[in-house]
């Protein structure tokens, strides 16, 4: 499991960043989460993997497990699915069983570590009323007037656990 990847402390040249790759989400259900992307927003499950428990793997050369070092959640268990959401967007769903002291609240949006994911669509008010019939919180629309967005409208949405998308035009 281990992927070759050196940390020398010598002068480093900038590598390029070429573009992103994904999206994670933890959530706390996996198998219903992946049933909503892709019966709401039409995403494509890519793969599926685990559980993996760092109970199961063996530790490190410095003790901690294997997921302390390489996710930072020691003694954790999860899984985890790779969808494609939109064309230039793969998105991942992990689901943790394990620790036990994990938190469940989402942070908002003034939050440290605040996010949401902004989806493109064609028309901001089919999607509010397609998405409020399929168990998603819509926010009222803010409708731009002025400055470099003017004309645009966007939407905050939550999905049915708390995650914050943004729909714009």
């Amino acid at each position: 499991m281990e992927a070759p990847c050196q940390l020398d402390g010598a002068a480093m040249e900038k590598p390029n960043f070429l573009e992103a790759d994904h999206v994670s989400w933890t959530v706390p259900d996996l198998d219903a989460a992946i049933s909503f992307y892709c019966d709401v927003f039409g995403a494509t499950e890519l793969f599926r993997l685990g559980p993996l428990d760092a109970a199961d793997l063996p530790r490190g050369t410095d003790g901690r497990d294997w997921m302390e070092s390489h996710v930072n959640v020691a003694e954790a268990r999860l899984m985890f699915a790779m969808l494609k959401l939109t064309p230039n967007l793969k998105f991942q769903l992990v689901q943790y069983d394990k620790p036990e002291q994990r938190r469940f609240d989402l942070p908002r949006n003034c939050d440290r570590g605040g996010h949401h994911l902004g989806l493109r669509v064609d028309d901001v008010g089919k999607a509010a009323s397609y998405l409020a019939a399929h168990g998603c919180t819509v926010l009222d629309a803010i409708y731009i007037d002025a400055g470099p967005l003017a004309g645009k409208t966007n939407l905050y949405v939550l999905d049915p656990w708390g995650h914050q998308l943004e729909i714009v035009d």
